[in-house]
């Protein structure tokens, strides 16, 4: 038998768990398409205008910006906590990892991403 038996039993069983759970809630779902059900909710009054905005782009580049910044502190922490046992080879891959982190922060930098307009 192979090794990998129980691990494709056991997705197989997760596969039909989701499957059946999204069947049964499809089939027990109350079915009454009411006017006031499908309209849009906004904090109980009518929606002014087209849903369709333009979000500025500074908003998505300080949104990408944050996520090498959680990136960094993600990794960061658990480095630290093991530094003392890793040692010195530990630390230079860490801080090749922080200078690339550094690099972009500097492009965003130089590029104006950080100076909000």
């Amino acid at each position: 038998m192979s090794a990998y038996l129980p691990v494709a039993i056991f997705a197989a069983f997760i596969v039909a768990f989701a499957v059946v759970s999204l069947a049964v809630a499809w089939l027990l779902r109350p079915s009454r398409p009411d006017p006031v059900k499908l309209m849009n909710y906004e904090c109980g009054a009518e929606p002014i205008g087209s849903a369709w905005v333009q979000v500025p782009l500074g908003f998505y580049l300080v949104a990408l910006i944050f996520i090498v910044f959680d990136t960094l502190a993600v990794f960061m922490i658990p480095w630290a906590l093991v530094l003392r046992t890793a040692g010195l080879p530990a630390f230079w891959v860490m801080a090749g990892f922080v200078g690339i982190i550094g690099l972009g922060w500097l492009y965003a930098y130089r590029e104006g991403v950080l100076e909000w307009k």
